[in-house]
């Protein structure tokens, strides 16, 4: 009987359902885990795991940012231009335009733009300045890539993207390598901002330097103007006082002139040849007179041209009494 019970208690559901009380509650050869109460010790671990992962992330940022791989936006106000200018002005019209692309698209290309290397805070642009002043007009927040730029990689950066988009004019670049080369950079940097040879470079340095700077600012950017017309005025120059030509330019009758329309006006000037002076008579030759007039030591004498004025010689004849006596008595006072 007591076997019989023995067998249904073993079979029973219940009791092959029911697990035995452990023993003890460490884990047997590491098969069974341990009971752990996770609720102080998972929380602080869970908190720790999302501050790391916001350390991270933001390290990471800074790190995008340093390579200037994230477009952030910035209030423009804190931008300052750079150091180095490349324009002569802003198209007021082309201004216009993009300020209502930007408007009605948003800003696709952003600007790029360094830490301020004297004030903290602030940035300064390598390129955009179209672009941030077209958000300046719109009161908004400028899209920029902000980028660690030395000065030499700042210039670089700023003349070949103006290159790339074509937006400077020839005598824009040729004012630009100016500014660098009186800055105290190197051909090569200057190159490199330009994407030019040597040669080409050169020549954009003559070209500032045979014509006035006061003059090129007074023609403007005059976009449809090549470095061979540059060339030729500088050449022009050489014979004409440029302050002519500026102040003709500065007349109230050319202020309304395009840039390019400007330019045309002081090449024609600049072309003007002097008038070429009066021949010197011939020796012995009264000048305006028909008279040629011959003097030795004890003699002088007056030879008549009678074709060139026919009677003229009877007529001086007839007055010489007259003019003797005038003679006498001017020296004689």
């Amino acid at each position: 009987m007591a076997r019989k019970n023995l067998i249904e208690i073993s079979s029973s559901p219940s009791a092959r359902l029911e697990p035995a009380p452990p023993r003890d509650n460490r884990p047997i050869a590491g098969f069974v885990p341990q009971t752990r109460n996770p609720a102080p010790v998972g929380g602080i671990t869970k908190t720790l795991g999302n501050i790391t992962e916001k350390v991270e992330r933001a390290n990471d940022l800074e790190r995008q940012l340093a390579k200037g791989q994230i477009v952030v936006e910035i209030e423009p106000g804190l931008i300052d231009a750079s150091f180095v200018e490349d324009r002569l002005e802003i198209d007021p019209v082309q201004l216009n335009e993009l300020v209502e692309q930007i408007r009605e698209h948003g800003q696709q290309v952003p600007i790029l733009v360094r830490p301020h290397p004297q004030t903290k805070g602030r940035y300064q642009v390598a390129y955009g300045h179209r672009r941030l002043a077209a958000v300046k007009r719109l009161g908004i927040n400028v899209r920029a890539v902000v980028r660690e730029l030395t000065d030499d990689q700042l210039v670089v950066s700023q003349g070949q993207e103006n290159s790339a988009r074509t937006n400077l004019s020839y005598v824009e670049r040729a004012l630009f390598a100016l500014r660098l080369e009186q800055r105290g950079f190197t051909r090569d940097i200057i190159m490199a901002a330009l994407g030019v040879d040597k040669a080409a470079l050169s020549k954009m340095l003559i070209v500032t330097r045979q014509v006035p700077i006061t003059l090129i600012t007074a023609i403007g950017a005059a976009p449809e103007i090549g470095r061979r017309r540059w060339l030729e005025l500088g050449e022009r120059l050489e014979s004409v006082e440029p302050d002519l030509i500026l102040a003709e330019l500065s007349a109230d009758n050319s202020r309304e002139l395009s840039s390019d329309e400007r330019f045309h006006r002081a090449l024609a000037l600049a072309s003007k040849r002097p008038a070429a002076p009066k021949a010197p008579a011939p020796k012995g030759q009264i000048s305006g007179v028909p008279v040629q007039f011959k003097k030795t030591a004890s003699s002088a004498t007056f030879v008549f041209d009678n074709k060139a004025a026919p009677g003229f010689d009877q007529f001086v004849q007839e007055r010489l009494e007259g003019l003797f006596a005038e003679f006498k008595q001017n020296k004689g006072a």
